[in-house]
Formats: C-alpha cells, structure tokens, sequence
C-alpha cells in the first residue's frame, strides 16, 4: 500500500526515533490526541513525541491502510515497551495542503 508523502515520512521517521523527521510533516497548528490529552502546535506536539518515544520506543508496522478524502486510517501493530506489546492501534490522520493537520491515536 502507498501512504501520502506526510504519512510514509512521519512512519519512517517513527521508527527511527528521529524527532526532528517525525515533526516535519506536521502544519504549524496541527492538533494531536493521544492516551486522553490532545496537543496543539508544534512545541507541544515535539514535547509529546520526546516523552512517547523516550517511554515507549515504538515500532510501528503498516498493516492497513484506508482513505476517505483527506482522512486517513491506518491499522499499525505497535511493539515497544508497554504491557500487552504488540498491539494494534489505530491512527486517525487528517491531511491538508500535504501536512498532517490532525492525528488521533487509539485502540
């Protein structure tokens, strides 16, 4: 499957833990929600990913994939360090001017 251009680059960057990639396909007011806190803007959003990837060290595997316009889906099954490793989340993005402006996480 072929994800959008913002979507391949944050999976990538995701997986190498490299948080200066992982941020760059973000819009400058994009919104996050994740584990029951949402964050806005990019401070917060790179204080998000330093504090996951720093407690968690996620592996994230494409299993699926589906869009609906600019709304993205996507089936990951997620190994790191948290109980019940791997799982399956899902990621809810919504694209815009080929930025990620919305990512939801969960189950």
């Amino acid at each position: 499957m072929t994800l959008p251009q913002p979507l391949a680059d944050y999976f990538a960057a995701k997986n190498r833990h490299d948080i200066d990639a992982m941020i760059v396909p973000f819009s400058s007011k994009a919104i996050v929600r994740d584990e029951g806190e949402t964050h806005q803007g990019l401070a917060a959003i790179r204080d998000w990913m330093e504090a996951t990837t720093r407690k968690y060290r996620v592996i994230v595997e494409v299993a699926d994939a589906t869009a609906d316009g600019d709304a993205w889906r996507i089936a990951g099954i997620v190994s790191g360090n948290f109980p019940g490793s791997p799982a399956t989340l899902h990621y809810n993005f919504t694209l815009a001017d080929g930025q990620i402006t919305r990512l939801a996480i969960g189950a």
